[in-house]
């Protein structure tokens, strides 16, 4: 009962969400969602440890390690709940992107997106709040294009903290 529940709940809130954006020009939603796919993540990793001295070289390994937890730790998540995207489960819906894989549970944009915010706020206290903020943007964003429920960008962040502590504890 309970999970029918917050099933529902799940579901209304994600058609709320990519009811926003029907019938609308997504680019700027597409190219926030897409700062997420892990470029960007290696492209601070190497400038900070190239021409930061004082944290840049363990910030780097601490992303390396948690990205190294954390993408087999997701694939497992997602093979194991096997829930499908919305986009291919709901009737009358197309996402405004190709996802990469076919299951949603949990959203791997997110968690990584989290898990760099996490060790940014760790090495650079300041950039904390700016830090969140984008990784919730990427979050709302798989929302809004149709690949994800609010319970798997939920699932994805609380993936993500735990990797980015883990790491830190151990390295930073």
């Amino acid at each position: 009962m309970l999970m029918k529940s917050l099933t529902k709940y799940d579901t209304d809130l994600f058609y709320r969400l990519y009811k926003l954006t029907q019938k609308r020009d997504c680019r700027t939603i597409v190219w926030l969602s897409k700062t997420g796919d892990g470029y960007l993540y290696f492209v601070i990793g190497m400038l900070l440890w190239a021409f930061e001295p004082e944290h840049g070289e363990l910030f780097l390994y601490t992303a390396l390690m948690a990205y190294a937890l954390e993408l087999p730790l997701y694939v497992l998540l997602k093979k194991m709940f096997k829930r499908p995207r919305p986009c291919d489960f709901l009737m009358n819906l197309t996402a405004h992107v190709t996802p990469s894989d076919k299951f949603s549970l949990p959203s791997g944009h997110t968690a990584a997106a989290t898990l760099m915010a996490c060790i940014i706020a760790h090495y650079y206290p300041p950039f904390a709040a700016l830090a969140y903020g984008w990784a919730a943007l990427i979050g709302l964003s798989r929302v809004l294009l149709g690949v994800h429920y609010p319970s798997d960008v939920v699932a994805g962040s609380f993936l993500g903290v735990i990797i980015a502590t883990l790491s830190i504890s151990i390295l930073g």
